[in-house]
């Protein structure tokens, strides 16, 4: 689709030939007629936005800025987000996570934020703190009751995007980690929008291995693509379940139903096959026979950061907001987040170099 406005300023779903929001035929042009976002460009205020000053003001202190990205929801891309703020903290970088999933905030419970409060200074809305190196800013903060629901339309929603991005106070950091919500709409088009004269590093993809992810992570990274957003890499997260055998549990199914047959199992192992209890259980979850996200990373021409398989260590670590860093448990998922999130530091370091 070819359009007459600029890359930040044409929404995903433009009609062909979109003048661009900014321009002053937005909404008014023949080729607007029975767009989606025709009422919106038609009455949205023309011209520079004013706002974006005060965003590059602020954004000036942060050194790198990076998307994470998903095609579909629960992949697991907010707990990618939090256990890569984690690793880059534990590394004494100065970090910051900001969610900008407005309608299903996760991070401050994945961090173990949850029931706290946003304060301000004279210098603005000041993070959460999980560490001294680790701010967090989120909806989650402002609401009430963690249940109620946020039902915003886009131009409320960005609002508050807006407003995070110009009034956190973050100080100076090494790294601004954005959790985005799923998709390609309203919320993705805004950050880029408001990041666009300042310089985003790019965006982290995560997916799971089969097919009916990866379709919605190729628009994921062809909205990239279009925006100008370089794209980082695509993680392939719940690659197949890894659990200690010792771990396993084993039900003995009956005419009445299933019974815990676990107890019997373990005891029966440790008599007479006790090496078994060192040996990690695999198993594919999902099909990734046509080759996962590996070779669609191949075909589309973008790096592949790696596979992180499907560990309940791991889920129990984002139930409780924790790292999954700080301990031996989480030994299936640890090592694997911990080599993808080195080598995405490397290159980013041989990138500056260069």
């Amino acid at each position: 689709m070819e359009n007459g406005g600029s890359k930040g300023d044409v929404p995903e779903d433009a009609n062909a030939h979109c003048p661009g929001t900014q321009s002053e035929e937005a909404g008014k042009a023949d080729s607007c007629a029975g767009c989606p976002n025709q009422q919106i460009c038609a009455t949205a205020p023309k011209g520079p936005d004013p706002d974006l000053v005060a965003i590059a003001e602020r954004m000036a202190t942060v050194k790198h800025k990076i998307l994470v990205l998903s095609g579909k929801g629960g992949v697991g891309k907010s707990t990618f987000s939090a256990q890569l703020s984690f690793a880059l903290a534990e590394k004494d970088h100065q970090v910051g996570l900001l969610d900008i999933d407005i309608c299903g905030p996760s991070i401050p419970k994945m961090l173990g934020l949850e029931g706290q409060d946003i304060h301000q200074s004279n210098l603005g809305w000041s993070p959460i703190y999980v560490e001294s190196n680790l701010g967090v800013m989120s909806i989650g903060f402002m609401l009430p009751n963690p249940d109620d629901a946020v039902i915003w339309r886009g131009p409320r929603k960005n609002g508050l995007i807006k407003q995070f991005l110009k009034d956190v106070d973050w100080g100076e950091i090494d790294y601004l980690v954005v959790d985005a919500p799923p998709g390609t709409s309203d919320e993705h088009i805004s950050i880029v929008q408001y990041l666009q004269a300042t310089e985003v590093d790019g965006a982290i993809v995560v997916t799971t291995p089969q097919q009916v992810s990866l379709i919605d992570v190729r628009k994921e990274i062809n909205f990239c693509k279009k925006v100008g957003v370089p794209v980082l890499g695509v993680v392939e997260n719940m690659s197949g379940l890894r659990q200690p055998f010792s771990d396993l549990k084993f039900m003995k199914p009956g005419a009445a139903g299933e019974t815990d047959a676990t107890e019997w199992a373990m005891n029966y192992i440790k008599e007479n096959a006790p090496e078994l209890l060192s040996v990690v259980a695999c198993s594919e979850v999902f099909d990734s026979s046509r080759g996962g996200a590996e070779k669609m990373c191949h075909e589309m021409g973008v790096p592949f950061l790696g596979k992180v398989p499907m560990d309940p260590q791991l889920c129990k670590a984002a139930e409780e907001g924790r790292s999954c860093f700080a301990d031996q448990r989480c030994s299936a998922s640890a090592p694997a987040l911990k080599s993808i999130i080195d080598n995405l530091i490397k290159n980013k370091a041989r990138e500056g170099n260069n």
